[in-house]
């Protein structure tokens, strides 16, 4: 069972279940679409699994659309997992159900606006990770990964992940603001809930920054860069290693981190 799962069950509410409605699949398949009970048993089907598309239509609150929105097209995503779903396969319904509900309620969002600007390509394959996600999670019984998306796509693993990334874009709302579900429960503004800025954030965005310019260099200088700040050898081990001296070894780290600092802030 994913976390998905797990995180339902516990959030399920206390009178209809979905739990082990498998079964209720399995009657439905053995009637034929135009038996007079066919429509009655998937009307029961679906009723009994609302909370499941209100449960995922909560998690989507807080983000400048109307729950009664969300939960209009939860639920819509609800119907099309009933319909979509192949009991035969022996995978559980909520593997499927979660990721098509969930696809359907980021339709929702891309319908509605990109609050970015966001590259023709990235949209295109955004709009394809949905029925591929819906695709993969009944085949593999699970949430597929970024990697299985890429394949099943044939992309690079790089445009899934900024395709995924840029899902987020659609609408942005301001720090100042105060948001709330619609269901009375008001949320402190978003700058409240902002931790302390992150000290590795800078770290890092300065690693991507000279990543480059550090490719860019002669061998030897490269190789002084790994042996100092990588393998933690000192000056004097670094020039044993070398046959020079440790002076050389000095000149050659003065050069090359003055020549890096002056690129990168150039």
């Amino acid at each position: 069972m994913t976390a998905g799962e797990t995180s339902v069950r516990r959030s399920r509410s206390s009178g209809d279940s979905y739990d082990n409605i498998e079964p209720w699949f399995e009657k439905l398949r053995a009637l034929p679409p135009d038996d007079e009970h066919h429509e009655d048993l998937r009307a029961e089907v679906i009723r009994r699994c609302l909370p499941l598309a209100d449960h995922i239509a909560r998690k989507f609150t807080g983000r400048g659309e109307a729950f009664d929105d969300l939960e209009q097209t939860a639920r819509v995503g609800l119907v099309l997992a009933v319909d979509r779903f192949d009991v035969t396969r022996g995978f559980t319904f909520l593997s499927f159900a979660i990721p098509t509900i969930m696809g359907e309620v980021r339709r929702h969002f891309r319908d509605r606006t990109w609050a970015v600007h966001v590259p023709r390509r990235l949209k295109e394959i955004q709009l394809r990770i949905g029925p591929a996600t819906e695709e993969l999670s009944q085949r593999l019984g699970r949430m597929p990964n970024a990697p299985e998306l890429a394949a099943e796509l044939e992309v690079e693993l790089d445009e899934v992940t900024r395709a995924l990334v840029a899902s987020n874009g659609y609408q942005t709302n301001s720090i100042d603001g105060i948001t709330d579900d619609d269901r009375d429960n008001p949320a402190p503004p978003i700058a409240d809930t902002l931790g302390a800025d992150e000290p590795c954030y800078e770290l890092t965005e300065n690693a991507i920054a000279v990543a480059p310019l550090i490719a860019a260099l002669p061998a030897e200088s490269k190789r002084v860069l790994v042996m100092r700040f990588y393998e933690n050898l000192t000056q004097s081990q670094i020039a044993e290693r070398l046959g020079v001296s440790q002076m050389q070894v000095s000149r050659i780290l003065a050069k090359t981190l003055g020549e890096l600092r002056e690129q990168a802030l150039g």
